[in-house]
């Protein structure tokens, strides 16, 4: 039974509250999910913990080509962001994908990870980002890159009840590269994704540096197409290296036949379009084609 409520000003504070609690706190953001959980019986909280209103928790910054999004930041925040839109912009059209206008009006990006449902559209995007999460506990801070927050369909190696993500952070696109997000859902309205797919690549010239796809809802959580990333480099970037990449990514992807999204055979034959899709689109940022 839920006894109270409580909003600290600090992050010092909220920790120490949760440590004096001894598993009976738990963080709270947005809530759009925990505040199902709960009377569901999912989760059990004694007292929740606002970090809403913890200054440094409310910004999106960057500093030293390194973007920056606090803990209580929400998805319309970043999907209007203009730092998010033009250094991130696979994040800001996956904050937009979320849900409905009153979600993404309250609900946290950082939420949506910690969340841990495989197909998060913002973590997702993050993945392909290249995102990491600072973690902070009262025995300090750790780093840990956003598809090692998953362990397992809906659960996070996170424990709300000790620990506080305070931020994910990830480098803004240079010059020379590009992102995008690919969406597949039923319909356009409080629709979960049937897929989506993450990417950010790195030109040389007309050539790949490099490329990050994360693919989803393929796996217990974000899945990187790691050996399409590695085919991909070198390579001139047009149509020819694209499609190779695209169906190299569906060897790891492991979709789950599903009555909501899908056979996992339709998936599979559809994921390869989703990830040329994200690839030509960042293609076409990195060269200057589109924003």
């Amino acid at each position: 039974m839920l006894q109270d409520y409580i909003i600290p000003e600090s992050v010092a504070e909220a920790l120490s509250f949760l440590k004096s609690k001894n598993g009976q706190a738990r963080i709270i953001a947005g809530g759009t999910d925990l505040m199902l959980d709960i009377p569901e019986g999912k989760i059990k909280a004694g007292f929740l913990v606002d970090i809403c209103r913890i200054p440094e928790l409310t910004k999106i910054t960057m500093e030293d080509g390194i973007i920056r999004i606090g803990a209580a930041v929400t998805h319309n925040q970043v999907a209007k962001s203009a730092l998010i839109r033009e250094k991130a912009s696979a994040l800001a059209k996956a904050a937009r994908s979320v849900g409905s206008l009153q979600i993404r009006n309250s609900g946290t990006v950082v939420g949506n990870v910690v969340n841990a449902q495989p197909a998060a559209d913002t973590a997702v995007a993050l993945v392909a980002l290249g995102a990491v999460a600072e973690i902070v506990s009262p025995e300090g801070k750790k780093i840990m890159p956003v598809e090692e927050m998953y362990a397992g369909v809906g659960k996070s190696v996170l424990d709300s009840t000790s620990q506080l993500v305070t931020c994910v952070r990830f480098p803004a696109c240079l010059k020379n590269q590009g992102s995008s997000f690919e969406r597949l859902e039923q319909r356009k309205a409080l629709a979960l994704p049937m897929l989506n797919v993450g990417v950010m690549i790195s030109l040389d010239k007309d050539k790949f540096q490099w490329a990050r796809i994360s693919m989803a809802p393929v796996g217990p959580g974000p899945v990187r197409a790691t050996e399409a990333e590695a085919l991909l480099a070198g390579l001139t970037a047009d149509a020819e290296a694209i499609d190779k990449a695209a169906g190299a990514a569906v060897a790891q992807a492991n979709p789950r036949s599903s009555a909501i999204r899908g056979s996992r055979e339709y998936r599979r034959e559809v994921l390869p379009v989703l990830v040329r899709r994200a690839l030509e689109a960042a293609v076409a940022q990195a060269k200057g084609v589109i924003k």
